[in-house]
């Protein structure tokens, strides 16, 4: 992009406002708007050539992307060039620096998952990203009489100049006694210095039926718009507090919904680009980052057998040639476990290819060991829990840690 062709686009995005008398979030919104526009060929190249090749699917329930004006900005080459046409407009790229992150992360797991993702853009590898929305992600901070107080951070409060609603690939997702739907929003992931761009594709929840007049009618005020709030509570914040009951069982419905809406979305898009789904895991490598993401396992069995119609053994084939999973502890007692009790009754059918995994990998535990210890440590459902490491280690074709000497401790101690 060339200095003047910036200053007539940026112009045409403020619609009428003068630079120097641009907020930094109408400012930041422009430069969205024409940095989108000129990656958009690129952008839509790159996303089909993910689709009818070859390619992985990173999922994670956190991407710290950080600054993506100034990395977006820097990765095409294009950063000074802007900053030199705002100067001579009035204004300044440093007024950007007060903008909201996008706040879909809250330490390691989520910085390691955005920076795999600019890695595989920058060195031309088929990978997409897939996570959830988060309304309220990374909170805010302050200290109020020594104390430390947290705030959400209304991220999106201006808008999101970087995402692009995708109402077309919305799908549906079910839950015991509730379905909400699943509408991605995509981000593009520029390579550095490359035309290559990978997409991280993050689900917002939303109701079915957003209000029941009937309801309202009845001046029962509230429950009339009770189905919003709990499909949106989904998507509204990362890691809500899980000390009760229902904030475990709020968890593990963020876990599920963006896990089916994924394999969904990526199962239905392979059957359209090659009529089957038998040849899946020659297409597809889904990565899970830790074990957050552990419920594509059985879902992708569920959809595998209940939509695409194949039988047990070839669904199990096609799961275990497809998953690979990337631990992040080496701790036994940090390792996740569900109460089975939840499992089934937010997730029956899920649950019962569970079950199904577990007997069967528990019968091979005892055939090979035959040690009741043995048993008890590796099973996947054990004493009222489901182990989710276990459950990834059973279904997946690879295991590994954050760095070698990380999966030499879990190959030799932790697993």
């Amino acid at each position: 992009m060339q200095k003047d062709q910036l200053k007539e686009q940026l112009t045409q995005a403020l619609a009428g406002i003068a630079p120097k008398d641009a907020t930094p979030q109408q400012l930041h919104q422009a430069i969205g708007d024409v940095v989108m526009h000129n990656i958009a060929e690129n952008w839509n190249k790159s996303t089909q050539a993910h689709e009818t090749n070859r390619h992985a699917c990173y999922f994670s329930m956190e991407f710290l992307v950080g600054r993506a004006v100034f990395n977006n900005l820097l990765c095409l080459g294009c950063y000074k060039e802007v900053e030199t046409a705002l100067q001579e407009m009035g204004a300044s790229l440093a007024s950007l620096e007060e903008i909201e992150d996008a706040a879909l992360g809250n330490g390691g797991l989520g910085r390691l998952a955005a920076c795999f993702l600019d890695s595989a853009a920058t060195l031309n590898l088929p990978l997409d990203g897939y996570g959830i929305r988060y309304k309220y992600g990374l909170f805010k901070q302050s200290i109020v009489d020594g104390f430390q107080k947290e705030e959400p951070d209304n991220w999106m409060q201006y808008g999101d100049a970087w995402s692009v609603r995708c109402e077309k690939d919305a799908v549906l997702v079910h839950f015991n006694g509730q379905t909400v739907k699943a509408v991605p929003y995509d981000m593009p992931v520029i390579g550095c210095k490359t035309k290559h761009i990978g997409t991280l594709r993050l689900w917002q929840a939303e109701p079915v039926q957003t209000f029941d007049f009937d309801l309202f009618n009845q001046q029962k005020y509230l429950e009339a718009a009770a189905e919003t709030v709990y499909a949106e509570d989904i998507s509204r914040v990362l890691y809500p507090n899980d000390d009760t009951w229902d904030g475990k069982k709020l968890r593990l419905k963020q876990q599920y919904f963006f896990v089916s809406a994924t394999v969904q979305s990526i199962v239905r898009k392979h059957i359209e680009v090659y009529g089957t789904a038998t040849n899946f895991h020659e297409k597809n490598v889904i990565q899970i980052n830790d074990t957050h993401p552990a419920l594509v396992i059985p879902e992708l069995m569920r959809i595998l057998m209940d939509d695409a119609g194949l039988d047990w053994d070839t669904a199990w084939h096609i799961t275990t040639h497809s998953v690979a999973y990337t631990n992040h502890t080496v701790l036994a007692e940090a390792l996740e476990r569900w109460p089975q009790e939840l499992m089934q009754s937010l997730l029956p059918r899920v649950w019962t290819i569970i079950t199904e995994i577990a007997r069967r990998y528990q019968e091979k535990i005892e055939n090979y060991y035959h040690d009741p210890a043995k048993t008890s440590e590796l099973a996947i459902i054990w004493d009222g829990q489901v182990r989710m490491a276990n459950l990834c280690i059973a279904g997946g074709m690879a295991v590994n840690g954050v760095s070698a000497l990380h999966s030499d401790i879990l190959r030799n101690d932790g697993f």
